[in-house]
């Protein structure tokens, strides 16, 4: 289990010490997610009251949450994220209570200046995918 919840929080390419921010989390995340990441970074996740520079951004969305609110919470993340680090929107896989819609996270992304690459599974129920600002690659 321990090397399951390592690779999976491998995909999304954080390093030991980085600090990482965590966004909109609610009791229906995936705690094996945030435990492999911690256990990646060795540091605890950061909350989005967290002020200081990070190393990488996850962000839990679920349809139902307003679109711009998505942009907007992209735009406050991207304030404090290092450049070029990590930027994942996190949502249920479709099918799941709470998928994204096809284009939400897309759509959200260029209105906050951001690429969305193609989703990733990173477990049974949960897909992630990576924003970058433009210009910056895939």
């Amino acid at each position: 289990m321990v090397e399951t919840t390592r690779h999976t929080a491998d995909v999304f390419g954080f390093h030991s010490g980085d600090i990482i921010q965590e966004w909109l989390w609610d009791d229906d995340v995936d705690d094996s997610i945030r435990e492999g990441i911690e256990t990646i970074t060795g540091e605890d996740l950061v909350d989005e009251d967290y002020d200081s520079d990070v190393d990488g951004v996850i962000l839990w969305w679920r349809d139902g949450d307003d679109e711009d609110a998505l942009s907007d919470t992209i735009m406050d993340a991207a304030t404090v994220l290092n450049e070029g680090s990590p930027f994942w929107v996190v949502t249920p896989k479709p099918g799941r209570k709470g998928a994204a819609g096809a284009t939400t996270i897309e759509n959200a992304a260029k209105t906050s200046g951001m690429n969305a690459a193609t989703p990733q599974t990173v477990n049974a129920d949960w897909n992630a995918v990576r924003l970058r600002a433009f210009g910056k690659g895939r």
